[in-house]
């Protein structure tokens, strides 16, 4: 039987966030605590400048906090150099941005095809096609981002995080670049695959139908996390 402990992705503990500043320090969050399941969809959310991407580069192991740590998988980012932590991302973790950031270079294909060589997986060209029919683009594979619609760009992003079949996944925003009903086709394809393939998924956004498809829903504000029932409600 797996333990609530072993079933842990990512435990933030005493997380605090300092800038310094030309008026002094800034104090973007303290003493910040969160545990996510294996397995669990996240939303963090609240309003603009109150450090939701920042949280996010911390728990990726992007950025380092001024005080705490963060666990991912049972290890420790603060006992990490630089190397290990870029080892870690690149075995555990996978990420979808806003602004899709595809290789224009690269074709679709490759693309997907560019973490798995980064990795040294043998049948990369092989995975590239199958996740890229997950998500109904295997006749758009030799494409060239340019000639692809937003949409279609972000679904070889989502082809791209999943291929790697990370731990957790990190998602800012992904629908913030797409019009209504591209968002709400991105939105099904992520959350279908989230669920078929257990992946945790930890999701930054403004739209709160979206944050409502997640399993809980966050609220960062004044520095501190509380957890928000669907009608709002933070407890």
């Amino acid at each position: 039987m797996t333990s609530p402990q072993s079933d842990l992705v990512v435990q933030a503990t005493q997380l605090s966030k300092q800038f310094d500043t030309h008026d002094g320090i800034l104090s973007l969050f303290s003493e910040l605590n969160l545990r996510i399941h294996r397995g669990e969809s996240v939303a963090i959310v609240g309003p603009s400048g109150s450090g939701k991407s920042t949280l996010l580069s911390l728990l990726a192991g992007l950025d380092s906090p001024s005080q705490g740590d963060v666990i991912i998988a049972g290890q420790s980012l603060s006992a990490m150099d630089d190397t290990e932590r870029a080892r870690l991302r690149s075995e555990h973790l996978s990420f979808i941005f806003q602004s899709f950031h595809l290789l224009p270079e690269l074709s679709a294909m490759e693309n997907v095809m560019l973490p798995l060589e980064i990795r040294g997986q043998q049948n990369a060209q092989q995975q590239a096609a199958h996740w890229l029919a997950q998500v109904g683009l295997s006749e758009r594979q030799d494409h060239y981002p340019t000639t692809l619609s937003g949409g279609e760009q972000q679904r070889v992003a989502i082809a791209r995080a999943f291929a790697t079949e990370p731990t957790l996944l990190f998602a800012d925003e992904p629908t913030g670049n797409l019009d209504q009903h591209t968002g709400e086709a991105i939105v099904e394809q992520l959350f279908s695959l989230n669920k078929k393939h257990q992946t945790t998924l930890i999701l930054i956004t403004h739209d709160s139908a979206l944050a409502d498809r997640c399993d809980r829903r966050l609220h960062l504000q004044s520095g501190q996390l509380h957890e928000q029932q669907p009608n709002g409600a933070v407890v």
